[in-house]
């Protein structure tokens, strides 16, 4: 069977400056991976050579089916920007659609299935800036699944959302999944990582990858966290810093 997502000694460089290499990763369908590492370590950069919005150094990666749909984390949005809640997720048809053409029924039906998912078809008026954090992250959310792809990457959808927020997205990936779907998650949460099916721990190379209880042992986490990261009993502890947008 075709991965879903597929790399190959993928190496991504910044000028002078690796921040990725020595990729080989693949992902079946209706599976969700988490990669985990120290802030700095590639995780956003693998995410976007998988989603093509940057380019390989070395290697490639490629996705079976459509592109990817690609979620970043929210940030501040700027307030003079007037776009309601309902035009933020319908920018993810445009695409497919084309700017000058007008929406169709399995249009505005992606888009209205993709904010109720997301509990966010109550806010469809309402200005994005307006949003909560936890609220602007589940429109982003939306916006992804209105694409309509088969793959979904998410840059640390849930750090520090709210309850609310972080539950109902947790429970959207495990519906994708559910409904042969394939979702890769980046994270700085231990818990969250053994949620998904594999776990990709990485430090610029990976440092291991396959099942969660295989790759989140003491002697993985020290190579990749070293002094920032504590064993309690039989609890790990991370003491890394989150990434900063």
């Amino acid at each position: 069977m075709t991965p879903a997502i597929s790399t190959r000694h993928l190496e991504v460089r910044f000028g002078d400056d690796v921040a990725l290499r020595d990729v080989d990763l693949d992902v079946p369908s209706g599976s969700s991976l988490a990669v985990i590492g120290p802030n700095g370590s590639g995780k956003s950069t693998l995410l976007g050579a998988i989603a093509g919005t940057l380019s390989p150094s070395a290697g490639h990666a490629s996705v079976d089916g459509p592109p990817a749909a690609f979620v970043l984390q929210s940030t501040d949005v700027d307030r003079s920007l007037p776009i309601t809640v309902r035009d933020t997720v319908s920018l993810a048809r445009y695409p497919t659609l084309g700017l000058l053409r007008r929406f169709r029924r399995r249009d505005r039906d992606a888009v209205d299935l993709a904010m109720r998912r997301l509990s966010v078809d109550g806010l469809a008026d309402r200005q994005f800036h307006e949003l909560s954090g936890g609220q602007r992250q589940r429109v982003l959310v939306a916006q992804g699944l209105a694409q309509d792809s088969t793959t979904l990457l998410l840059d640390e959808p849930v750090n520090g959302l709210d309850l609310v927020s972080r539950a109902v997205i947790l429970d959207v990936i495990n519906e994708e999944v559910a409904a042969g779907g394939t979702v890769v998650v980046t994270t700085h949460n231990l818990d969250d990582a053994r949620r998904c099916d594999q776990v990709l721990l990485l430090d610029t190379s990976p440092i291991a990858v396959g099942p969660p209880e295989r790759v989140l042992t003491e002697e993985h986490l020290r190579r990749a966290f070293g002094g920032r990261f504590t064993k309690i009993g039989d609890e790990f502890l991370l003491d890394d810093p989150h990434h900063h947008h």
